[in-house]
């Protein structure tokens, strides 16, 4: 026969019921016997409750539940800290990122579920939900590869700009979460750098209005790959963003800076203005009075302010950062061919921000027809 579970309220009836006894002068051990307990269990009480009353006993049940609520809601405050210390910092702006850091709080603390979506502040149904991509998501992404494998130095907008110049609807945030979902590269913003003054040459004082209004032309220097120098001449038109020429040779003086533009004057007509640093092949007297000669106007910047020719210092970058950083020359020869065949993608193909992310001369370029009604949304490239 199970023994019976006294209450509280009963232990300490009994012990005062012993005390009533000892105190008529009763022996302890037949008080004991007298409550119907052993020995032990009476000193186990009297241990216990021993000096304790009837309602300070009900004072003392209320007080240990209290105590059990403090305990157990200390102990969810510290197991949720301990997710949230868990969870990476920051705001979870996408369900996926919710999904994958409950699903890591799960595993790694073994709560349940249901508690960790209440914690980070994620809802069950969306917890659950399995994602469905698209169904061209692997076409696409198999484009942005390929677009970024060829095209190793162009962001993510410039490679949107190529996709929907062949022909996919998508939007630069779609191609943003692939570019990045992928490991592809960032290019990080370009320091902007202070002006210090501005001439009559300045390219924020004279700003281009008009193709043809005003010409910019620098020199770059690279190397072939037996250590010999070469030089290129760049010219282009500000407005359009048009690189003119390219003329590449060991050496380029005044002879044939003049020799260029001549060539550029009977093809494309004269420019109001030519822009340029104070190179001595520039302010050649030959050249300057060659160029009044022929209508047009010089404009140099100032000394030590490159800036101030910023067009042509933007393409002089272009230039050095997407082919010569990444190329090796082994001849003059095919130094030219490589450069030209980029000057013509630069100017026909590739996007410039500046320009809407259209090319600098798209007039050279097929026109494109108006997609019919059966005419595929996304197609894939080749």
């Amino acid at each position: 026969m199970a023994q019976k579970k006294h209450k509280p309220e009963e232990i300490v009836a009994k012990l005062r019921q012993v005390d009533v006894l000892v105190s008529q002068g009763r022996p302890v051990a037949e008080a004991i016997r007298a409550i119907g307990v052993t020995a032990f269990t009476y000193y186990r009480w009297r241990k216990e409750f021993g000096g304790l009353k009837s309602d300070q006993v009900k004072r003392l049940k209320d007080l240990e539940k209290e105590n059990e609520r403090l305990r157990k809601a200390v102990s969810d405050l510290t197991l949720e800290k301990l997710i949230l210390k868990e969870a990476a910092f920051g705001k979870f702006l996408s369900p996926a990122r919710r999904r994958r850091c409950i699903a890591h709080v799960v595993a790694k603390l073994g709560v349940s579920e249901r508690l960790a979506c209440r914690v980070l502040g994620q809802h069950r149904s969306t917890q659950r939900k399995v994602p469905v991509g698209r169904a061209d998501e692997a076409g696409l992404t198999a484009d942005i590869i390929e677009l970024a494998t060829r095209y190793g130095r162009y962001g993510y907008r410039r490679i949107t700009a190529l996709l929907q110049a062949s022909g996919w609807v998508v939007n630069v945030k779609r191609v943003e979460r692939i570019w990045r979902r992928e490991g592809l590269k960032v290019p990080s913003k370009q320091p902007k750098k202070g002006r210090l003054w501005f001439n009559g040459g300045s390219c924020l004082r004279l700003r281009p209005e008009h193709p043809n209004h005003v010409w910019s032309y620098d020199f770059v220097e690279d190397r072939t790959h037996n250590g010999r120098k070469f030089r290129m001449l760049n010219v282009i038109d500000e407005f359009t963003r048009e690189c003119l020429a390219i003329r590449i040779d060991r050496k380029l003086n005044s002879t044939a800076v003049i020799d260029v533009l001549t060539d550029l004057f009977v093809l494309r007509g004269v420019p109001s203005h030519i822009r340029s640093d104070n190179g001595p092949e520039f302010i050649a007297k030959a050249v300057r009075d060659w160029i009044t000669a022929v209508g047009a106007r010089t404009a140099f910047i100032a000394p030590g302010s490159p800036w101030e020719n910023g067009y042509c210092e933007s393409f002089n970058s272009k230039l050095r950062d997407e082919l010569l950083d990444g190329e090796i020359f082994y001849s003059l020869a095919e130094a030219r061919i490589v450069i030209e065949d980029w000057r013509r993608h630069y100017n026909t193909e590739r996007p410039h921000s500046a320009l809407g992310y259209k090319p600098p001369a798209p007039a050279v370029i097929v026109p494109q027809v108006p997609p019919t009604s059966n005419a595929p949304n996304r197609p894939t490239m080749h």
